[in-house]
């Protein structure tokens, strides 16, 4: 349920109610003076992990869920749960850009006066995407897909959704406060140091608490998925693969015994073994890639090997995710990378 030419939808007493519920239930604590908010979505993975981290001055929450009126509804339920003793949200912190994570940021600033902390390509790339506009990105969204190899339903669908980020972002302020690799912030009684992860955005943070051997991983290490690692119309041609297979060095050097806390997926112990899993998951997937293309192959004709089936609406992810991994192959030499028949085409060498 998003907003509709700038309008948020209203709620009926029943929605209400089931959102007073569903806020009772979702606050609970992960660790001392840590509580996990599970935030529903309108898409799937169906919910994010926000988390409020207590301090001296107030409560730090870390990142939203997206600027819909159930998702409004249910953080004035949380700000006013008991479990906040009445406390104050004293800063928000938003772990990047992607609209599950940064789309409420702007109602809850003007709600608390909290001011917002991000890295600062994050910030920008937020603030680029709520200015752009549909007659200049919807003609080269199209122009992208159809290189990729798409069929004109699926190009039409893309034409006739339009821009998905202002439709679950909200306004953000002109004013942030940047966050940086290598910062120490002091939440919860503990000193966090900020990592950086790569690939799934392009300067997504992420916190470690040596003290409490505990991770914030955002979207860089999930339990259960891989993230989505996509190659986008503005820069089709980065390894953003590479990016986030490389940056997962550095969380591998983390103490084994660290818990993390993902932004979808429950928290989990067992950091190196996991890493482990999504090295060996894209792995696979490469390499069914290189046997696939023994002939050329479009973006879209890869979806079979990678993919069950997709409804319309996913195959952009689909054709996102097929991308970087090919693109990746191309930046190793696996495969060679041509334009043919107003489509672009992977063979191996």
């Amino acid at each position: 349920m998003g907003r509709q030419d700038g309008r948020c939808p209203t709620l009926d007493s029943a929605d209400m109610a089931s959102i007073e519920d569903a806020a009772l239930e979702s606050l609970t604590e992960v660790a001392p003076d840590i509580l996990r908010i599970r935030v529903p979505l309108p898409f799937p993975p169906s919910e994010v992990s926000a988390w409020l981290l207590d301090g001296p001055d107030g409560w730090t929450l870390i990142d939203s869920g997206v600027d819909d009126a159930p998702t409004r509804a249910l953080f004035t339920r949380v700000l006013a749960h008991p479990r906040l003793g009445g406390r104050p949200i004293a800063q928000l912190l938003v772990t990047h850009f992607h609209p599950d994570h940064v789309g409420l940021a702007g109602w809850l600033h003007a709600r608390t006066g909290a001011d917002i902390h991000m890295s600062r390509v994050e910030w920008m790339q937020a603030r680029l995407l709520l200015r752009e506009q549909p007659s200049e990105v919807i003609p080269q969204l199209v122009a992208h897909n159809r290189l990729c190899g798409a069929a004109k339903p699926f190009l039409d669908h893309l034409q006739g959704r339009g821009m998905l980020f202002p439709k679950w972002v909200g306004d953000l302020p002109r004013r942030y406060l940047r966050v940086t690799a290598g910062d120490e912030l002091v939440l919860a009684g503990s000193r966090w140091r900020v990592m950086i992860g790569e690939g799934h955005a392009p300067e997504m943070i992420c916190l470690y608490s040596a003290e409490r051997r505990l991770l914030i991983a955002a979207d860089q290490i999930l339990s259960r998925i891989s993230p989505h690692i996509g190659a986008h119309p503005s820069d089709p041609a980065a390894d953003n693969l590479g990016l986030f297979l490389t940056s997962l060095g550095s969380f591998e050097a983390l103490p084994e015994e660290t818990r993390v806390l993902p932004s979808h997926g429950e928290p989990f112990v067992g950091l190196k073994a996991r890493i482990g899993e999504l090295k060996a998951h894209h792995a696979e997937r490469l390499e069914r890639l290189v046997d696939f293309c023994a002939t050329p192959r479009t973006v879209m004709d890869t979806l079979e090997v990678l993919f069950r089936p997709l409804a319309l609406e996913q195959i952009g992810f689909g054709l996102s995710e097929a991308l970087a991994h090919l693109r990746h192959l191309v930046g190793t030499g696996a495969l060679e990378q041509a334009e043919e028949d107003e489509a672009w085409r992977f063979v191996r060498r």
